[in-house]
């Protein structure tokens, strides 16, 4: 029988940030961005353990007051110029696990049972290294070029366009073997063995960068509770089709 991997949720949270101060403890519906990464890690049921990665003693009472770890990282890994791999090597180093899992605050409405999707989906395929990504099927270009549809013939229909595959980052992961070995070896590891992409939900992919997207989110999650995001209606000429 196989033996059961550790899987570790890890929760970045930096204090700093310049396109939307303070970010992660700005209010949505009344709680912090961040608790709701916090919250579908929880109720995704796949964890063992769940850890906010925070730069600030701010986000210790974050994770007390939602019962989740907190782990202070090194001043130096604070800054709006540390890389990411630098952040889930020294993590890794002090949190020994199978695979770490970032479950990134700027998603705010992805699910527990999506996350949990994603996680079973990366221990079956078997991956090293995981990004989420949203596919959309759009005529896209890639430094001034046509990327999926093609200038001498007709327009496509959009349905008939291979979607592009851009990154959401609402959840990244990583077998901690792979990517230590890597990363103290070529001092980065994002990609890292067999990579694979996971496309998310249109709601997953709503990435909260600045106040516009905040306010964003706020309006889509008060819909979901109300209820109303579920209500279609028609204009009255609809009845003479």
């Amino acid at each position: 029988m196989d033996r059961k991997e550790k899987v570790i949720a890890m929760i970045p949270a930096r204090i700093g940030s310049t396109r939307l101060p303070m970010k992660n403890l700005a209010l949505i519906d009344g709680e912090p961005l961040i608790s709701y990464a916090i919250n579908a890690a929880k109720t995704s049921g796949i964890f063992d353990k769940i850890v906010v990665n925070g730069d600030a003693e701010n986000f210790r009472e974050i994770a007390n007051r939602y019962g989740v770890d907190f782990y202070y990282r090194p001043k130096k890994l604070g800054s709006s110029t540390t890389k990411s791999d630098e952040v889930v090597y020294d993590f890794i180093k002090n949190h020994p696990s199978d695979i770490v899992c970032w479950v990134n605050p700027t998603s705010p409405l992805q699910t527990g049972q999506e996350i949990k999707e994603v996680v079973n989906h990366f221990q079956k395929e078997k991956f090293d290294s995981l990004i989420t990504v949203v596919n959309e099927q759009v005529h896209a270009n890639f430094n001034n070029k046509p990327l999926n549809y093609k200038t001498n013939e007709l327009f496509a229909q959009t349905q008939d366009l291979m979607p592009t595959e851009l990154f959401v980052y609402s959840v990244m992961m990583w077998r901690t073997a792979a990517f230590v070995t890597e990363y103290e070896k070529q001092k980065h590891a994002f990609f890292v063995g067999k990579i694979g992409f996971y496309p998310v939900s249109k709601l997953s992919s709503i990435i909260v960068k600045r106040k516009e997207d905040l306010k964003l989110a706020e309006f889509i999650l008060k819909s979901i509770k109300d209820g109303s995001a579920e209500i279609l209606e028609y204009d009255s000429a609809a009845g003479r089709i």
